[in-house]
């Protein structure tokens, strides 16, 4: 499924915005994926490591379940979604296409 995100790009014709749509190719989709796939591995073992370092800090007991819940509360609050890193690739395309204009 192809990815589509719309951008405003003024012009000296208008005080509105005209919207171009940009796509990522199937390819360039697949990349992101798999950078944000790549980032979250670190990001969950990061967290999980520090929900470890919260348990000690706090002396609850050392509950694996526990630990776990601690890790993934602090994923959602730090990851981003894939969506992000496509998003960021279609602006760079939007800017690349439209630079100077």
């Amino acid at each position: 499924m192809t990815f589509y995100k719309t951008f405003p790009r003024t012009t000296d014709k208008s005080a509105y915005p005209v919207w171009e749509e940009i796509a990522l190719d199937d390819e360039e989709e697949k990349e992101q994926e798999e950078l944000a796939k790549k980032e979250y591995s670190l990001l969950m073992k990061e967290c999980i490591d520090d929900a470890d370092k919260i348990m000690d800090e706090k002396n609850l007991k050392p509950f694996q379940t526990d630990q776990v819940n601690i890790a993934i509360a602090l994923f959602e609050k730090r990851a981003s979604h894939e969506v992000y890193y496509k998003e960021r690739k279609a602006k760079e395309k939007f800017d690349k296409k439209f630079a100077g204009n």
